[in-house]
């Protein structure tokens, strides 16, 4: 393990066993960015959106070549009359958000007070369905992930915002949460998330290259070469889990939506540049 990486895993060890007031999120995310912008000096903070195309030149340029005709472009246009159809009411999704379609995608994942949770997109569109008396989607379903590749499309450009407010120790505590299950061990692996992601940033496993968890959740869904579909960020959580042995837990089960929380925080100020393809 090299000086910055024991250092990082120093100081956020410390701050889970310590009070949030010592060690709070925003302390997290600058130790965060420090970190990955100490391991890769010459990689511009925005680049990080990128993920591991950021860091690795060669698949950055298989990358823009994929761009040229994106596969994922199918999910966009399915996506998107997806949010333009009419529920049996007479209603739209649209219908349910405040916000333009442009500006929800960023609002997400964020904690809800009243509910006493961390509510993702995935949920909020759900939430909606459930509301206009349609049956909710399976999480997996094809149609809730168009939706959010067009949703992601159309706020490509605006920053990830995530808030913790310091007044509502349940979104710290859901915070602190996702943190612990980042930094926990599991499985007959015996990896955590930042096993992968912090101290092998950039290592080769097999044929792939481990990349930076500055700026995971930017990017999703994503276009996976090697399944022929688009998958959510969650579907990722279930395979890595699996990948090092592990029971996984359900989508949107309160250990990932806490997960994608915490993520989400750490990239505060990158832009989201989804749906994306990944190998």
């Amino acid at each position: 393990m090299n000086k910055t990486a024991v250092m990082l895993t120093s100081i956020l060890a410390t701050s889970l066993a310590q009070p949030a007031a010592i060690a709070g999120p925003e302390e997290d995310r600058a130790a965060f960015v420090r970190y990955f912008q100490s391991r890769f000096p010459d990689v511009e903070f925005d680049e990080f959106a990128n993920g591991i195309y950021a860091i690795d030149a060669d698949s950055r340029r298989q990358w823009l070549e994929i761009e040229e005709f994106p596969p994922y472009e199918f999910a966009i246009e399915q996506g998107e009359s997806e949010w333009q159809q009419t529920f049996a009411n007479g209603r739209t999704f649209a219908d349910c958000f405040a916000q333009p379609s442009d500006s929800i995608r960023a609002m997400y994942p964020r904690y809800e007070e009243a509910r006493g949770e961390v509510v993702t997109l995935e949920i909020a569109l759900n939430d909606c369905r459930a509301a206009n008396d349609e049956e909710p989607y399976a999480y997996d379903a094809e149609e809730l992930i168009d939706l959010t590749a067009f949703l992601a499309f159309e706020a490509r450009g605006k920053a990830v915002a995530v808030r913790i407010p310091a007044d509502q120790p349940g979104a710290i505590a859901a915070y602190e949460d996702g943190k612990r299950f980042y930094y926990s061990k599991r499985g007959q692996l015996n990896f955590a998330c930042s096993d992968c992601h912090i101290t092998s940033v950039g290592q080769r496993v097999r044929a792939d290259r481990l990349g930076p968890s500055l700026g995971h959740t930017t990017h999703f869904p994503v276009y996976r070469s090697k399944l022929g579909g688009m998958i959510g960020l969650q579907q990722r959580f279930l395979g890595c889990i699996r990948d090092v042995r592990a029971k996984p837990f359900e989508l949107q089960s309160t250990e990932y939506r806490n997960l994608e929380f915490f993520l989400a925080y750490m990239s505060n100020g990158l832009m989201i540049n989804g749906p994306g393809a990944r190998k």
